[in-house]
């Protein structure tokens, strides 16, 4: 008796394909995305710490998080101040950084989310030393 020939796609073909479509899918929308995921290192700021004696703080860096509550001053020679809104045990807590014009690569916009590395200067002021978007 005569052997029929196999029609149609092999399964495991199928499979094959639809498997490498998706990862090209998936690897280049990580690949183009616009976030960026870099994560900062150091020591997490206590932002207790900082309510009590902000100018104890100078000479260490720290990161923070926080979602930008408001530009508070711009000015193209001296950079900005921001407020953001960071989240605490004891509830929200706000806190002013200063960003030096260096920095202003960095398009920060109202109500989304940052990470800052930051170090204190005279008089307890937050500054930022890098920024990276959630």
């Amino acid at each position: 008796m005569p052997r029929r020939a196999s029609s149609g796609i092999s399964p495991g073909l199928l499979i094959g394909v639809v498997v490498a479509i998706a990862a090209l899918f998936f690897g280049g929308k990580m690949m183009f995305s616009g976030k960026s995921e870099k994560s900062l290192s150091g020591a997490e700021l206590d932002m207790a710490t900082v309510e009590e004696n902000a100018n104890a703080l100078r000479g260490n860096e720290y990161v923070v998080e926080g979602k930008i509550d408001d530009q508070v001053l711009w000015t193209a020679d001296r950079g900005q101040v921001v407020s953001i809104k960071v989240d605490s045990p004891a509830g929200p807590r706000f806190l002013g950084i200063e960003i030096p014009p260096g920095l202003s690569d960095v398009n920060i916009e109202r109500e989304q989310t940052y990470a800052f590395r930051v170090s204190f200067r005279q008089g307890g002021i937050a500054v930022a030393e890098e920024i990276t978007r959630r």
